[in-house]
């Protein structure tokens, strides 16, 4: 997905919210604000929004002498994402088609998302979530695809999605016992994405083989991939997709035996995927 004009706001936008989270000074502002300002100039309307990111979000890092940028907000998505577990883990239980249930959990945990524009109190929508069908509705075909499937490949999203996550993953390997599960993580930190140690730190590695893509980018480059997790990608009979930032960069690719899920929450994605702001979605790919 080609990067728009509204993106470019986004962007920017983005680069305050990261000064207004860590407090900095008037003098670190304005040095953020130029760089902003400098880098956007010069971004590629050819390339996907999470391509045209990253370099800015890395020299923001650097500029302020942060390796992790949102290290702590991370580690606190992770908790107050905990605290929801008995909620969904009941969802899950007493549902009468418990992968349908679990599909709807992971797409719940896609509203924590710094990035997103859309504010949120995460238990209302996570019962909203429960009680929203998919506007774009590919669920049986992921169904059908998952049973004839040994290579999971699942990309992560954002910090605190895995608590979600790891419930689904949990209820795919207890109707799939046969599936192996790839849990694709971000190379390095960008933006509020989830890393190895994140992920480590959550306990995925419990349920699934915890994957360094080797991607820097807030969304998966395919070109960037290291070669250990490009070898699981290809060999993948499917490929499950958490967030916009992962349907950016993907999206368009043909023949992919992927699935999205997501909630659409710009306008520039919702053009693209053919719904409506704040619709879930669960698209298979073209």
């Amino acid at each position: 997905m080609k990067l728009q004009e509204h993106c470019l706001t986004c962007i920017y936008d983005q680069t305050k919210r990261v000064c207004e989270l860590l407090n900095v000074d008037e003098q670190q502002a304005q040095k953020i604000d130029c760089l902003a300002h400098t880098k956007i100039a010069t971004f590629d309307m050819n390339q996907t929004p999470p391509h045209n990111a990253a370099p800015l979000y890395e020299a923001m890092a650097e500029v302020l002498g942060v390796h992790d940028l949102y290290a702590q907000f991370k580690a606190d998505s992770s908790e107050k994402a905990k605290a929801f577990l008995p909620l969904c883990e009941q969802k899950i239980k007493q549902s009468s088609h418990k992968l349908f249930e679990a599909t709807k959990t992971a797409v719940a945990g896609n509203v924590i998302d710094l990035a997103a524009v859309m504010l949120y109190d995460l238990e209302e929508e996570l019962e909203k979530i429960y009680h929203t069908p998919f506007a774009i509705d590919d669920f049986a075909l992921l169904e059908q695809q998952l049973a004839h499937t040994q290579t999971l490949v699942y990309l992560a999203d954002n910090a605190g999605e895995e608590i979600f996550d790891k419930l689904y993953i949990q209820t795919i390997k207890e109707l799939f016992p046969k599936i192996n599960v790839y849990y694709f993580v971000r190379g390095r930190p960008i933006i509020n994405d989830l890393t190895c140690q994140d992920a480590l730190a959550s306990g995925m590695n419990d349920v699934a083989t915890i994957v360094d893509s080797g991607v820097p980018t807030p969304g998966l480059a395919m070109e960037l991939m290291n070669e250990n997790a490009r070898v699981l990608f290809e060999k993948a009979e499917c490929i499950i997709s958490k967030g916009m930032g992962n349907y950016e960069c993907l999206g368009e690719v043909a023949g992919l035996p992927i699935f999205f899920l997501f909630k659409v929450k710009c306008n520039v994605v919702a053009q693209a995927v053919g719904a409506q702001l704040g619709n879930i979605i669960c698209k298979r790919g073209i």
